[in-house]
């Protein structure tokens, strides 16, 4: 995880008024840096109206030569006389036209397919490494179904948007523009009465967005729910299968599918009632320009061209705008996409790095003092209460305790995967928001009870945390962890697939290539997080060897549920309820005859159950 900002942990959240500014805005701002690219694409789709509406202008101008002749246009401009060589020069400067049109609407497509992809990977890159800047606390109310639905599903909505939404938006108002202003030029009467049904029709289009877009906002939402529950269902298939409950989670997809569908539905109703209500507007206009410019062209007061020009000019103006529906339709998608990705863009990175850099070679030395710590899902209940430990560098501490104690939050506070509510976590010295987040994590390596491998190799999972690692050096890790011996076995060897999170491994397989995976990363923290608790006998006791050999002269930190695998430690500490109860070797403590040696006796069968509490 990469530290991209020097701000203090306690960094204020982001200011209200940008998230509560409209979606359109915030993308506008989201996407300043592609300004130029945006307004050299509006200029290639404002030249490609201009061009696609000149067809209209030379029908009337062709009408003209025929009534006309001499007098025509093409005569005056072009100074030829002779009719046929006057539609000769217009058929000439219609294919100019033609030709410019297909060009420009070629260089306007491109110029807004190549700004909505750019836009997407950056949207998508952008929200998924501020997901990765993110402490865990801060997405534990967020499915990780909702959270892809994010990063896939509403990015490629809004490059759907900006891909033909946007450009078909600025085709339709430089429409009005451009069509007006032949209507102004040529009968500024018609004009007016052209121009009727489009107040009309911009009302309706604000009353229809104005509708669509808390049901779009719903759309999105349901889209995520519906990732999140299938997100969920395929990581547990095992389970779903082992209580026969196919059926039931069938049903439950459904009704999370059916949900999203009557939103669609919903908003689907509503938008597609557009279209039919500009209809009638475009009627009303048409029909005006018909009978009024007919009878001015039958008076003499308007020109037999002109009046043609302004019958498809009229089309021209009106029809287009049938096309809002869809504009709207992709707008309302696109808007609520927007802004489900620049919300979680502006949710804030409590957690990042300082300025500072460990000194080389780290020691190793790990301090907590007064530790206190609440999960925000949790409210107010703490869940570590004035936690102090001190664990000089190279010796092996352990940490013991019931379910529920608080031990695997001390991993998480000493990776700063979290921030104590009060007091200090430090390393050789040097409190932990002050260290740059590469220089602390570099100095650890972590083991977990829950291992997760990534599907790829058993080489790039081993080397994933030392990029760059020879074959030789990997083999040198996996011998560390006693895992050599079943990869050597394996028909691919390095290069055999571990399945998606590991699966075609066993646990205990698994759980050695972890240990390997944090070996070779050389670290000077070694943290155990119950790396042995799912494992068999057989290969606990082939980690126990790998840890007496790598623990050496290493600072090592194990959360441990079996007391025998910590026996030999340097010093044990027995949290319970979020506090050190107490510490000392296994002969002091079993000695003692405290909390630890009850625990002891009920494991080594030597006490029931009542020993331990």
């Amino acid at each position: 995880m990469t530290d991209v900002s020097p701000t203090p942990p306690a960094a204020a959240p982001a200011p209200a008024p940008a998230a509560e500014a409209p979606p359109l805005r915030r993308l506008i701002r989201y996407a300043s840096g592609h300004r130029r690219a945006a307004l050299v694409s509006t200029g290639w789709s404002v030249a490609n109206k201009a061009f696609d509406i000149a067809p209209e202008l030379l029908i009337g101008v062709a009408v003209d030569v025929v009534v006309r002749g001499r007098g025509s246009i093409v005569s005056s401009v072009f100074g030829v006389d002779d009719r046929f060589h006057q539609l000769v020069v217009l058929a000439l400067v219609n294919v100019v036209v033609w030709a410019l049109e297909s060009v420009t609407e070629y260089l306007a497509a491109i110029g807004w397919r190549s700004l909505a992809q750019t836009i997407e990977h950056e949207a998508r890159m952008d929200a998924y490494a501020h997901v990765q800047r993110l402490e865990l606390g801060a997405l534990e109310d967020r499915e990780t179904g909702d959270l892809l639905a994010v990063l896939n599903d509403d990015v490629n909505q809004l490059e759907r948007f900006l891909d033909v939404g946007a450009n078909r938006l600025i085709l339709t108002v430089m429409n009005v523009v451009l069509v007006g202003l032949v209507f102004v030029v040529i009968s500024p009467l018609l004009a007016l009465l052209a121009f009727l049904p489009i107040p009309v029709i911009a009302f309706g289009s604000l009353a229809f967005q104005r509708r669509l877009e808390p049901l779009y906002a719903t759309v999105r939402d349901r889209a995520g729910a519906v990732g999140a529950v299938l997100a969920n269902n395929l990581a547990g298939l095992a389970t779903i299968k082992s209580f026969t409950a196919e059926d039931r989670e069938v049903a439950r997809i459904s009704a999370a599918s059916l949900a999203y569908r009557d939103a669609n539905r919903e908003a689907i109703r509503v938008s597609s009632a557009f279209v039919p209500l500009i209809r009638m507007a475009i009627l009303a206009g048409f029909t005006t320009t018909l009978v009024v410019g007919g009878k001015a062209a039958l008076d003499g007061h308007l020109e037999v061209g002109a009046f043609s020009v302004l019958v498809f000019m009229t089309q021209r103006l009106l029809w287009p705008l049938t096309q809002l529906g869809e504009v709207l339709d992709l707008y309302q998608r696109g808007m609520a996409s927007t802004r489900r990705i620049l919300d979680l863009l502006d949710v804030p990175a409590r957690i990042v790095g300082g300025e500072e850099t460990l000194a080389t070679p780290v020691a190793g030395a790990v301090r907590l003092n007064d530790v206190r710590f609440s999960y925000h899902s949790l409210g107010e209940v703490e869940v570590l209460r004035g936690v102090t430990l001190d664990v000089p560098a190279g010796e092996t501490h352990a940490i013991v305790g019931p379910t529920g104690a608080g031990k695997s939050t001390l991993v998480k506070l000493l990776l700063r995967l979290e921030d104590p509510t009060s007091g200090t976590v430090s390393l050789d010295g040097v409190a932990l928001p002050r260290l740059r987040l590469e220089s602390l994590r570099g100095a650890l390596g972590y083991v977990a009870q829950d291992v997760f491998l990534f599907s790829g190799t058993i080489r790039e999972n081993v080397g994933y945390g030392r990029p760059g690692a020879s074959d030789e050096q990997v083999r040198g890790a996996l011998a560390a962890a006693e895992a050599l011996e079943f990869v050597a076995a394996l028909p691919d060897g390095l290069g055999t697939l571990v399945g998606e999170r590991g699966m075609r491994m066993s646990g205990g397989q698994r759980q050695r290539l972890s240990l390997a995976r944090a070996i070779l990363r050389d670290p000077a923290v070694l943290l155990l997080d119950e790396a042995t608790a799912a494992v068999d006998t057989e290969t606990e006791a082939a980690i126990q060897r790998s840890l007496q050999t790598v623990s050496h002269g290493r600072t090592t930190i194990v959360i441990a549920h079996r007391l025998s695998t910590v026996r030999h430690a340097d010093r044990i500490h027995v949290l319970e309820a979020g506090r050190v109860v107490e510490a000392g070797t296994h002969d002091e403590l079993v000695a003692a005859g405290g909390r630890y040696a009850g625990l002891w006796a009920v494991q080594t069968g030597e006490a029931g159950p009542a020993a331990a509490r």
